[in-house]
């Protein structure tokens, strides 16, 4: 019976739950989201930027409203076309998302760049949405009230860190009825706005194309195209959620690719809606940004104040935005972890953020999202003036790699296939547009945010480059000393028996069938020569990030680990020794194997426990961030336990 938990465990249950079995079959089933609550969970990130992103957009005109229209129809455009590219991407990348993308199509290196630019996209997403949702919930309190603004953005940092660890569907659901609350109140908004100011309408578009003479004039067709660039630009963080729905596609219910589809239409019709409308009734109802007030308050009060009920329908829509930007917090919750697991898989991050947690959730990810938002609201104050262009770089540079990955994929993969010419132009527009406005963010806004965003993304790329290099080393390391123990011939012989119950045996703890292993294999035999009269052999079936795509890879990953299992059983057999195999599948190495161990002793009294551990001749901080000593934290449980354990050294130079 396993040990019950104590204090600590108790309390670390009540807050995140119970563990999760990933045997339950129906788990992923559980787990996975319908396309109604991957739009709440992955597209609150696009729809909540609509209380900032189309207001610092207006704003940015200056004077230069005219420009309104077609700055609404090019937001709405641009939302139909970034939708149109990702469903077409998660067409031929299910489970790629833009760093999967960029780093088949262009290159790992290119894949390492896109993967830093999401990392930084999905902690800004959290801290400039949480300081949003402080500042717009302290608007409508006393101005001395404005100091807890900091404590505020923490206090949500950390209660979205503990919903997640508890697992992605606990804080999609708390969301939920805010996310419906926020699309009724401005669905009405809008309309309402629209409809109310048609009688007016002719008047409105004199106005517009008197504007667009006196800007001719003065400004040129350049000065005109670059102003309203730049207004576009402003608003570049209002896209993000388009690209968590390709990163968070695992998470979705089977069948995954239409359901992400779907997705992204609810959130394409929405994010479109929503902002361009914003934007319009701004030009109609002639709102003006007013000190310590937001535009969209502004709007609220003018199209619901003579309203029966205006009031409280005014309160309604900006405590519903205020709420929605903690659902679009939760977005980079979900989305970020799954770009640094799937880094950690590829070796460009320490591979222990990879690993699930007992509730089969990126555990480790999270807490890196979670402390990166933190120290981005320490060193900008929480200003979203300070963090809004950054934002929009490490968006449009991530929606650039992607959409250049994707235009090759078609031009140079898929020759002779009957959607290639409408995928290409789709592809090539897409690159074209992230391009422009990229380049555009980078040249004007050089000294205000482009500088430390180039330094942010380079940080995080030189930092998993020699994360990667550590790695190769070790691995060809290990492949240059042990390779030629794989190709130990294994002559097939009779099987000597089961292995003894009171004998001294050896029991092996294996992952995988590799040169390392063997090494293990043969040095405890060669230790105690003629000692044992068995051998037991020991696996644990590690379910991570890169295996938990469904309940077919958990049983692949299954029967590789009895393969190998078996591979080692015939390696002792052929010299004469009885053997045998015990195998666990679990998300903590160290616990199921210490399950299997003390299962084991109890078997067999007199066994001999030896696992292998790489060492270092000069070990340093480093290593033991980057290798899981699972070794010998196996070693101080079994000891405890009283039994025997030798660890034999892997060296590595």
């Amino acid at each position: 019976m396993p040990n019950a938990p104590g204090p600590f465990g108790r309390l670390r249950r009540l807050l995140l739950g119970a563990p999760r079995d990933f045997a339950d079959r129906a788990i992923f089933h559980k787990l996975a989201l319908v396309p109604l609550l991957a739009w709440i969970g992955l597209g609150s990130d696009a729809l909540s930027s609509c209380a900032y992103g189309p207001e610092e957009a207006f704003k940015f005109l200056k004077g230069n409203e005219y420009l309104a229209l077609p700055l609404a129809a090019a937001t709405a455009l641009t939302v139909c076309l970034l939708a149109a590219a990702y469903s077409a991407l998660v067409e031929s990348f299910p489970f790629g998302g833009g760093y999967g993308v960029a780093t088949r199509m262009l290159g790992r290196h290119a894949g390492l760049v896109a993967g830093s630019a999401l990392i930084l996209d999905y902690v800004f997403t959290i801290a400039i949405s949480l300081a949003a949702a402080a500042a717009a919930f302290l608007s409508l309190l006393p101005p001395e009230m404005a100091h807890l603004r900091m404590p505020l953005t923490l206090a949500g940092i950390a209660l979205l860190t503990v919903l997640n660890l508890r697992g992605v569907r606990e804080p999609i659901y708390a969301l939920a009825p805010v996310f419906a609350i926020f699309l009724v109140v401005h669905a009405l908004l809008i309309g309402a706005g629209i409809i109310t100011q048609v009688p007016h309408a002719v008047e409105t578009a004199r106005h517009v194309g008197a504007g667009f003479v006196g800007g001719w004039e003065s400004l040129g067709a350049i000065g005109m195209l670059t102003l309203f660039i730049g207004a576009f630009v402003i608003g570049g963080g209002t896209y993000t959620g388009i690209e968590a729905v390709s990163n968070g596609l695992p998470l979705l219910r089977e069948p995954r690719v239409a359901n992400a589809k779907r997705t992204l239409l609810y959130i394409a019709v929405s994010l479109a809606t929503v902002a361009a409308g914003l934007i319009v009734c701004y030009l109609l109802w002639d709102i003006h940004p007013v000190e310590g007030r937001t535009m969209n308050a502004s709007l609220a009060t003018a199209v619901f104040g003579p309203w029966p009920g205006g009031t409280a329908l005014v309160w309604a829509a900006m405590l519903s935005a205020a709420a929605l930007l903690v659902a679009a917090a939760q977005a980079g919750f979900v989305g970020g972890p799954r770009v640094v697991a799937n880094m950690a898989v590829d070796g460009w991050m320490p591979r222990k953020y990879c690993a699930l947690s007992e509730r089969l959730t990126t555990g480790n990810a999270v807490l890196v999202m979670a402390y990166g938002a933190a120290l981005a609201i320490f060193v900008t104050g929480g200003e979203i003036e300070s963090l809004v262009i950054i934002y929009a770089i490490s968006v449009f540079l991530t929606f650039f790699l992607s959409m250049l990955g994707m235009l090759r994929y078609w031009v140079r993969v898929k020759r002779g296939e009957r959607k290639r010419r409408r995928r290409i132009v789709l592809f090539a527009t897409a690159s074209l547009v992230c391009g422009v406005v990229l380049a555009h963010a980078c040249i004007t806004h050089l000294h205000d945010g482009a500088l430390l965003a180039a330094g942010a993304i380079a940080a995080v790329a030189v930092g998993g480059i020699l994360i990667n290099n550590h790695y190769r080393g070790v691995t060809m390391g290990l492949l240059r000393l042990y390779r030629q123990l794989e190709d130990i011939p294994v002559a097939t012989t009779v099987d000597p028996g089961p292995v003894p119950a009171n004998q001294p045996i050896a029991a092996i703890l294996v992952s995988g069938y590799n040169g390392i292993g063997v090494h293990t294999v043969l040095n405890a035999m060669r230790a105690f020569p003629g000692h044992f009269k068995g051998v037991m052999f020991i696996s644990v079936g590690v379910i991570d990030s890169g295996s938990f795509k469904g309940e077919d890879a958990v049983d692949e990953l299954r029967r590789k680990v009895e393969g190998d299992l078996a591979r080692y059983v015939q390696l002792a057999r052929s010299q004469g020794l009885p053997a045998d195999s015990r195998m666990a599948m679990g998300t903590d190495v160290v616990d199921e194997a210490e399950k299997l161990c003390l299962a084991v002793a109890t078997e067999h009294p007199r066994a001999t426990f030896f696992a292998g551990k790489v060492v270092f001749r000069r070990e340093t901080w480093y290593h033991r961030w980057l290798h899981n000593d699972a070794a010998l934290a196996l070693l101080r449980r079994l000891q405890l336990a009283g039994r025997v354990v030798v660890v034999l050294p892997a060296r590595i130079s």
